[in-house]
């Protein structure tokens, strides 16, 4: 999974550059935000511009994230969200669940 970090603003900004989040790479971004969170970061932009379409697992791999970023007191947000992509996660309610972003600069912006 191709995944780029940058730190902006304080924040850590998490780019996936990946056109699909599935049960082929969800795991990969799972244990990599985990990994992250263990740093003591307190809290990550999810970048998920490039993602064209996203299914169960990797809703699930996000959601873990959101869970553990709770668990080591950060936050977890997404930006970029394409439209089928942005349709899942109101399809499955889970924007009342996430903070999310038009962009980066917006999510860094609304901090």
């Amino acid at each position: 999974m191709q995944i780029q970090t940058e730190t902006r603003d304080g924040n850590l900004v998490l780019s996936v550059q990946e056109p699909r989040l599935d049960a082929h790479n969800s795991d990969e971004l799972k244990d990599y935000i985990a990994k992250l969170l263990e740093g003591n970061e307190s809290r990550l932009v999810v970048d998920l511009s490039a993602v064209r379409f996203i299914d169960s697992s990797g809703l699930g791999a996000l959601l873990s994230g959101y869970k553990n970023a709770n668990l080591h007191r950060a936050s977890l947000v997404l930006a970029g969200l394409q439209p089928r992509v942005q349709a899942m996660f109101e399809l499955t309610r889970l924007n009342r669940v996430f903070e999310i972003y038009r962009d980066v600069d917006e999510a860094l912006a609304g901090h």
